[in-house]
C-alpha cells in the first residue's frame, strides 16, 4: 500500500513539474536608471539563465532614473533599479513605491576635473556636472563638495544637469563642464583621457542608499510570488558576481555592458563592482535616513524630512530570505 501511495505521489509530482515547465515565462519591463556596476546583477541574471530558472523573462531597459520612476508611477513599467531619492520623491507625491533590495549602500564616486584644476580652491566659479537633480550623483556632488570645503552658492559653482554617465563624460571632454563625479567602473577611462582625480568620496564612507529593486506596494500585494521570485533572481545574480569562481564570466559581462576593453580598466571595474554590492543586498535603513536628510537639507525635497526609512523600504522579503536560510545558502 505504501508503495502504491508513493508511486501515486511521484506521478502527480511529475505531472505538476511538467505542467509548470510548460508555462511560458512571465514577461514584464524592468528599467535600470543608470549605466554602471549596480546593474550587473541584472545583466548576469539574464545572461546566466537565473531569471529563466524562476520562469521570468524581464525586458531590461535603460531609462534615466527620474523618467523611469515616472513610467513606474504611470504603471507602464513594473520594476526598476532606482535610488532611494527617487522613491522618496514618488512617496512624497502620493505614490506607493517601495524598495525591496539594495545594491549600493554608500556614495562611491570620484571627482575628476579638467587639466589645470589642482585644488578645491580652483573649482570656485566653475561648472560641475551633476546628472539629474535628485539622483545619487547629485547627492554625491553636494556631499563631495562639502567634504572638500566648497558650498556651490557661496563659491559661485554652477551645477549643471548633464544626464547619464556617457553624457557627463562627453560634457567634461568637450569643456562644457569643469568637473564631475564618476563611479569607479568608468573613472579610469576619464583619468586616462587626462582628467585627474581630485577627490575620492568613497573613502569618506558616507552611508547612502543608492540603487535598489523598486516596485509599487500595490503590485507587490497583487503579485507576491512573482515579486519574490524576481528578488531571488536578483540576489542570485549579485551572489554570482561576488563569487571569485565566476570572475571570467563577470568580466566578460562588464566588457559587453559597460563597453570596457583594456585589461586594467576591466580589472578595476570588476574589483569595484564585486566589493560594492552588499553580501546581503538589502536596503540600508541608515543609508535611507541619510538620503532623507540630504534631500531636505539641500532643498531637493523638503517633505523628505517628514518620512522615516520604513516609508521608503519594505524589509519583509529580506527578513524572509534571512529566516529561510536563502541568503546563507548563497554565501
Amino acid at each position: 500500500m505504501k508503495l502504491r501511495w508513493l508511486a501515486l505521489g511521484l506521478f502527480f509530482s511529475t505531472l505538476y513539474s511538467v505542467a509548470h515547465a510548460a508555462e511560458p515565462p512571465t514577461k514584464f519591463l524592468f528599467a535600470y536608471g543608470a549605466i554602471g556596476g549596480n546593474a550587473m546583477p541584472l545583466w548576469i541574471a539574464k545572461e546566466q539563465g537565473i531569471f529563466r530558472k524562476y520562469n521570468l523573462e524581464p525586458q531590461l531597459i535603460y531609462i534615466i532614473a527620474g523618467r523611469a520612476m515616472q513610467s513606474m508611477i504611470a504603471g507602464d513599467i513594473q520594476f526598476g533599479l532606482l535610488g532611494a531619492s527617487h522613491v522618496t520623491n514618488a512617496v512624497t507625491a502620493g505614490g506607493d513605491m517601495t524598495m525591496l533590495l539594495g545594491m549600493e549602500d554608500k556614495l562611491n564616486y570620484f571627482l575628476n576635473v579638467r587639466p589645470g584644476i589642482k585644488s578645491a580652491e580652483d573649482l570656485k566659479g566653475k561648472k560641475v556636472g551633476i546628472g539629474t537633480p535628485s539622483g545619487s550623483l547629485a547627492m554625491a556632488t553636494y556631499v563631495g563638495l562639502e567634504h572638500i570645503g566648497l558650498v556651490p552658492r557661496r563659491d559661485r559653482i554652477t551645477l549643471l544637469n548633464t544626464g547619464s554617465t556617457p553624457e557627463r563624460m562627453s560634457s567634461l571632454f568637450a569643456g562644457a563642464i569643469d568637473a564631475a563625479f564618476f563611479n569607479p567602473e568608468v573613472e579610469k577611462m576619464v583619468l586616462d583621457q587626462g582628467y585627474p582625480m581630485l577627490f575620492d568620496l568613497g573613502k569618506a564612507n558616507v552611508p547612502y542608499q543608492a540603487s535598489g529593486l523598486v516596485t509599487s506596494r500595490k503590485y507587490m500585494r497583487s503579485n507576491p510570488l512573482l515579486v519574490e521570485n524576481l528578488a531571488k533572481a536578483v540576489v542570485e545574480g549579485a551572489a554570482f558576481v561576488q563569487n571569485p569562481v565566476n570572475k571570467k564570466a563577470v568580466v566578460d559581462s562588464i566588457a559587453r555592458n559597460l563597453r570596457l576593453d583594456r585589461p586594467d580598466r576591466l580589472e578595476r571595474a570588476y574589483s569595484s563592482i564585486a566589493e560594492t554590492i552588499p553580501r546581503k543586498p538589502c536596503p540600508s535603513l541608515a543609508g535611507i535616513a541619510s538620503v532623507l536628510k540630504l534631500m531636505s537639507q539641500h532643498g531637493i525635497n523638503p517633505k523628505a524630512a517628514e518620512l522615516k526609512p520604513e516609508d521608503i523600504a519594505d524589509m519583509s522579503l529580506c527578513k524572509k530570505f534571512d529566516d529561510s536560510g536563502f541568503f546563507a545558502r548563497l554565501q
